[in-house]
């Protein structure tokens, strides 16, 4: 029996990368906040202030207040993209479809009060953005990067040409933002595990999203699609 093929693990961060992660982070919860409250109106230096941070240590971090949010909005779909870049291949993996099902639904299900607070703050993002185009343009921004993210890992994941991987890759992106956004026009919970709630919300999009998408049908792995050689994939996000 072949032996299934593991992700190799990625370096861990030096200690100034976490540190300056974790500042990161400060801000953007920080301008989260105050973006839900007050809006537009909010201003790079009143969210300097809040987070204990210089405007001038903002201004490294970030080019605009907007931009402050990156880190928050983006947290919850990296982790979707990194937890099916870690699905281990083999002749006896679930389907692509149901492995991008099971961990889009995890990445919406709060695994502690943190991960929760992070989906009622991006809630408040979403209900602000009508009045900030510049918000929406970082929210669209995350998802077409989540997008490009998405597209190297289903190529491995499917096997599949080039032109469906974008396909199974956007239509999968598509999915996750609707879903979020569906939920944060409502007032459920984000540990909500009813059919409002974000998880349940999620599957529903894939699977309306990519029901004609018969790549995601086979076995997970290397060259685990429909048997089509692939194409040469897209350079790194």
């Amino acid at each position: 029996m072949p032996t299934a093929a593991r992700p190799a693990a990625l370096p861990r961060p030096s200690l100034t990368e976490r540190r300056k992660a974790a500042t990161q982070r400060e801000i953007a919860r920080t301008a989260a906040a105050l973006f839900t409250e007050r809006g537009a109106a909010v201003t790079a230096d009143e969210i300097a202030r809040a987070a204990g941070v210089a405007l001038r240590t903002f201004y490294r971090y970030f080019r605009t207040k907007e931009e402050a949010v990156v880190p928050l909005l983006a947290d919850g779909v990296r982790q979707w993209v990194d937890d099916l870049a870690a699905t281990e291949s083999g002749p006896d993996a679930p389907s692509v479809r149901e492995v991008l099902e099971r961990t889009a639904r995890r990445s919406l299900t709060p695994a502690d009060e943190p991960a929760a607070e992070a989906l009622r703050w991006t809630r408040g993002l979403l209900r602000a953005m009508p009045g900030d185009p510049a918000l929406r343009a970082v929210w669209h921004r995350v998802h077409h990067d989540a997008e490009e993210a998405l597209v190297p890992v289903l190529a491995r994941l499917t096997g599949a040409p080039p032109l469906e991987v974008r396909l199974a890759a956007a239509a999968a992106n598509t999915a996750m933002r609707i879903a979020v956004e569906e939920w944060a026009a409502g007032d459920g919970a984000p540990d909500d595990d009813g059919p409002e709630g974000p998880a349940a919300l999620v599957a529903r999009c894939l699977r309306a999203l990519t029901a004609g998408l018969p790549q995601l049908d086979g076995p997970a792995g290397d060259g685990g699609g429909d048997g089509t050689e692939p194409g040469p994939g897209p350079g790194p996000a």
